[in-house]
């Protein structure tokens, strides 16, 4: 059918929506081919292009290189600063993916995050409402340990003790408020924080089970604790404010640039693969003489590239209307 459209504005029910093809790599939250290896991450796969064994050629430049080892090599975290769209998050995924460390943990920041969102949560209201169900022997009054009501958060869950390091990304730090910034110093410094609900009670329950923010389990001694490898953590920040000269000593800093021609060449490989690059290599191109200053995404060049692949049989003058669509800059006042 040379009508590309699904939904078509004419009020008529149809079943056009069984048309519609399956979703772009990077939009894709069904579980990974089995044939990926049974650990590989979803989100992983969503922004690497892992599900079609694409990833080796991400390409990253010389001095992204340099200093995701020199995080590593010194146990500091890493902060990466740059445009939207430029890959910061994406690095995490790719050491993670790279060097086999798991699913990546990821804590995203907004204005009301608190550090305490990052360590863990106790469920003080939940273990009240079961304390008095157990006195009043309802239903559901078995007793439970206090360890059924704390989870650790991504941060927390990183400084667990482990062989290998943890990837943690702590995504747009810079939209936090004034104070989240300087209160991470202690944790990053020392890689240890307490639980002051699970010291209290140390002497009589020295080992504590406690929920993790990957879904699994892990046991808290003296209600502290202590990472044994200080995990490979990746401070993203889209550059909208200035942070403190103590967070600066503590990182590794890295600024991203804008994606280049063969960045960009390793991109679409990777999630549209090999002839995407020639189908789309007008809009290539078109993202690579956009103005200086001005901030397209990648991810914008992508969307367009899948959406006017879908399109390809409309007349030139809709894909072009589809294109622009898809790749306004985002400085442009709106």
């Amino acid at each position: 059918m040379n009508d590309w459209r699904i939904y078509r504005g004419a009020g008529l029910p149809h079943d056009g929506v069984e048309r519609l093809p399956g979703p772009p790599p990077w939009r894709d939250f069904s579980p990974p081919d089995p044939g990926d290896g049974a650990d590989v991450d979803p989100s992983t796969a969503r922004r690497l292009g892992v599900q079609r064994r694409l990833v080796e050629n991400h390409h990253p430049r010389p001095e992204e290189v340099e200093a995701v080892n020199a995080a590593l090599y010194l146990r500091r975290p890493l902060l990466v600063t740059g445009n939207p769209g430029t890959g910061k998050s994406t690095l995490a995924h790719a050491v993670a993916h790279e060097l086999g460390l798991g699913r990546v943990l990821r804590w995203p920041i907004v204005s009301r995050t608190t550090l305490q969102d990052g360590l863990y949560r106790y469920d003080a209201i939940g273990r009240l409402q079961d304390v008095q169900l157990e006195r009043a022997g309802g239903a559901g009054a078995e007793w439970r340990s206090i360890g059924s009501y704390v989870r650790l958060g991504p941060l927390g869950t990183a400084l667990l003790p482990a062989e290998r390091p943890r990837v943690l990304l702590v995504d747009e730090l810079d939209k936090s408020d004034m104070d989240l910034p300087n209160d991470l110093l202690n944790a990053l410094e020392e890689g240890e924080f307490a639980l002051p609900e699970l010291e209290r009670i140390a002497d009589r329950e020295p080992r504590v089970e406690v929920s993790t923010d990957d879904g699994g389990r892990a046991v808290v001694h003296d209600g502290r604790v202590r990472c044994t490898t200080f995990p490979f953590i990746v401070l993203t920040s889209n550059g909208e404010r200035d942070f403190p000269a103590a967070l600066l000593r503590r990182c590794i800093q890295l600024e991203l640039k804008p994606p280049g021609e063969d960045q960009l060449t390793a991109m679409v490989e990777a999630h549209l693969g090999d002839g995407a690059v020639a189908e789309g290599q007008s809009l290539i191109q078109r993202f690579l003489r956009r103005d200086p200053g001005e901030i397209v995404a990648a991810d914008q060049l992508l969307n367009a590239l899948f959406l006017t692949h879908h399109a390809a049989r409309t007349e030139n003058v809709t894909r072009e209307r589809l294109a622009d669509m898809l790749m306004q800059p985002l400085d442009r006042p709106r």
